[in-house]
């Protein structure tokens, strides 16, 4: 059969294409489900499963602890002399683990002994209000137990909202609640209420015990020596970006700069340093840390911290200042602007330093005097400095901000000075042993006033005996030239 082209008109429409094969679930999980996708995401998997393991070790250790003792309570279920005394009441034993075994000792024990108490506590009170009710006949029982139960749920709902009860014993009272209903209620159906009541409480010490035990003689995990060491290892954070932040404000090392970015995590570590420091409280002495180890104490460092971790923050804002060729004002004021950087930087770390080995802060005085000698020396060379053009005050104007910021910060590390000073007092923090006067190897005292040691000047034949008093109000007797040191003596 033949079609006649010549009657249609070149300005007809064409016929529309065929239509074309729209993709079907089955192409869709085809390309979803290729090979190539499918290894990709295991390797991923297996990449994130092990950063997870390296990062914290300490994590599988956690699992293989949550396993076994799932493993032990579950032998109420399986050997017949445990269910014969327990019977169903052993499920409380298992959910009890899973709900209570907690990362760390003090989340741990938090739990544990919240519940603990409060099942107790609640079980007892259920008990009484179905005796307390039976009082009054069958008719009225359900009555009072019915006000009973809204009565002790609301002031029990109630004191949660109690700062302090709420940031401690919130999961005790909730569990207090949940227990005091079913047993009062359940009370009022079954007959063997004691019973009930006993296996339920039993089973939950059970499981309670078992979570403790393992959780502080298998690999512990303390919430307090965690404390220590993120408060440590925020002093040292914060060290790093002021002993380098001279350097790097006046373009001389054009080394690592990642610290200058490490800071950072100290702005957000508050809720991190309560959170430890309250389960840190449910922990008992373990290694250095006594009982009733002063963790509110860390709490005041980590405030300070933080502050000086927020004027840090401002001054590496001054970083990005590009300068095409250093005014004299700047090239004045680097030596003691660097010396303020470095020296309050060494004060920080040498306090970081003392708390992780736990003795008493001394050498940071040294580091902190330099400081304020720093600052001295900066405020007689910003009055020597004659700044009277317009462009020479805009270009100041970035650097006396920046020292301003550097004068708080040092004002901030004299606070977390003191802050760790009253820790070591509270902790008992060893003593380092004060340097004596060696007089087999020398035949004179050396003093030490603030950590530093002031040493005899040996001159020439002619000596005479001279008294210097400093700022202590101590004599020293020293033996000097007084020829060759006549001017060192005046500037004392």
């Amino acid at each position: 059969m033949e079609i006649n082209t010549s009657s249609l008109s070149p300005n007809s429409p064409s016929p529309p294409p065929p239509p074309s094969s729209s993709p079907t679930l089955y192409t869709n999980l085809k390309t979803i489900a290729s090979p190539s996708k499918i290894k990709h995401a295991i390797v991923d998997l297996a990449i994130n499963i092990k950063k997870v393991g390296v990062d914290d070790p300490r994590r599988i250790a956690h699992s293989f602890k949550v396993a076994l003792a799932i493993t032990l309570v579950s032998m109420v279920y399986y050997l017949q002399p445990f269910y014969n005394g327990i019977g169903e009441a052993g499920m409380w034993a298992i959910l009890t683990v899973v709900v209570v075994f907690e990362y760390t000792v003090g989340a741990t024990l938090s739990k544990g002994l919240n519940r603990g108490f409060a099942t107790l506590l609640a079980g007892a009170l259920g008990v009484g209000a179905e005796a307390f009710g039976s009082l009054f006949g069958p008719t009225v029982k359900p009555v009072v137990i019915g006000f009973l139960v809204f009565f002790l749920v609301a002031a029990a709902t109630f004191s949660r909202f109690i700062p302090h009860i709420k940031k401690k014993y919130d999961y005790g009272v909730l569990i207090f609640i949940l227990t005091f209903s079913l047993v009062s209620v359940s009370g009022y159906r079954v007959d063997t209420i004691i019973k009930l009541a006993h296996q339920r409480l039993s089973t939950i010490i059970f499981g309670g015990l078992t979570c403790i035990v393992i959780s502080m003689f298998v690999f512990p995990v303390w919430a307090g020596e965690d404390l220590h060491k993120l408060i440590v290892t925020n002093l040292e954070k914060l060290a790093s970006f002021l002993e380098g932040f001279g350097d790097e404000y006046y373009r001389v090392s054009k080394g690592d700069k990642s610290f200058l970015g490490a800071y950072k995590s100290v702005l957000n570590s508050k809720a991190t340093e309560e959170s430890l420091a309250n389960l840190a409280w449910w922990e008992i002495g373990h290694g250095k840390f006594r009982f009733c180890h002063p963790w509110k104490q860390y709490l005041k460092i980590g405030v300070y911290t933080r502050q000086c971790a927020y004027h840090i923050e401002a001054l590496s804002g001054y970083l990005d200042e590009q300068y095409q060729v250093p005014s004299e004002f700047q090239i004045a004021v680097q030596e003691p602007c660097m010396k303020m950087s470095s020296e309050v930087g060494k004060a920080l770390k040498e306090l970081g330093n003392s708390m992780k080995r736990m003795v008493y802060p001394s050498t940071s005085y040294d580091h902190i005097e330099n400081c304020k000698k720093a600052v001295d020396e900066l405020n007689i060379k910003l009055k020597m400095s004659m700044v009277v053009e317009r462009d020479d005050i805009l270009e100041s104007i970035p650097v006396i901000a920046a020292i301003s910021i550097l004068v708080d910060i040092i004002k901030c590390v004299e606070k977390i000075s003191e802050a760790i000073e009253e820790l070591s007092k509270q902790a008992r923090f060893k003593k380092p042993k004060d340097i004596t006067s060696d007089e087999t190897e020398t035949g004179k005292p050396h003093f030490r006033h603030r950590g530093a040691a002031i040493k005899p000047v040996d001159g020439g034949n002619d000596r005479e005996l001279i008294t210097i008093t400093v700022n202590s109000d101590d004599e020293i007797p020293q033996e000097m030239d007084l020829d060759k040191n006549k001017r060192e003596i005046n500037r004392l």
